[in-house]
């Protein structure tokens, strides 16, 4: 009897871990599963290309490299003296991974005060929000994913100092997100009118 107590107690206990863990997509490579495993995310990606211009494969392409779609996505954190856990090198968090001041910011110039950066809808409509801001102040195209990250990397003021031209890895890292972003766009052309129907 004790026995079978023990069991159903793990069981309870591996049934609500898995409740409480946020899903990520199966396969981050293809766009069209993304969107058909959460069909809420092509809504809300959508909604934020029209509002803010910004297409979607750059919002997703620069997403999934900033958190690899990880609702609790946050840097690692610093260890003092190699065992005891210190604090993180930045407040980023999330799916966009947007630090604390700049997602502020954010509320206060969209108005959306009651944005919460594990909320995708609220995650997908801040990087379009900021990929604006970069088009507005810096003249970076919407569509260019390479411009837009490193931009969203560096922050508008690195970016126009060029911050990032002594940085081989964040080049290199941009050139991926353009790549993937381009590679989303495609994939999304494939099944664009099957995801507008659901």
């Amino acid at each position: 009897m004790r026995n079978l107590f023990k069991r159903a107690a793990t069981l309870i206990v591996i049934v609500l871990l898995a409740a409480c863990t946020a899903r990520v997509p199966t396969h981050p490579d293809d766009m069209c599963t993304i969107f058909r495993e959460f069909p809420s995310w092509y809504r809300a990606t959508e909604a934020t290309e029209n509002k803010w211009g910004m297409p979607i494969g750059v919002q997703m392409a620069i997403m999934y490299h900033e958190s690899a779609f990880k609702k609790e996505a946050k840097p690692p954190r610093q260890y003092v003296l190699g065992v005891f856990p210190g604090s993180r090198p930045t407040t980023a968090y999330s799916y966009s991974q947007a630090l604390d001041q700049t997602w502020n910011d954010y509320k206060k110039s969209s108005g959306n005060w009651r944005a919460k950066r594990n909320n995708f809808g609220d995650a997908s409509d801040f990087v379009g929000w900021f990929g604006y801001q970069s088009h507005r102040k810096l003249g970076i195209a919407y569509d260019d994913a390479y411009g837009q990250y490193l931009a969203y990397h560096e922050g508008w003021g690195g970016y126009a100092r060029g911050s990032y031209k002594k940085q081989t890895w964040l080049v290199n890292y941009a050139q991926r997100v353009q790549s993937r972003s381009t590679l989303y766009a495609f994939q999304l052309e494939q099944c664009k009118c099957e995801m507008d129907a659901l």
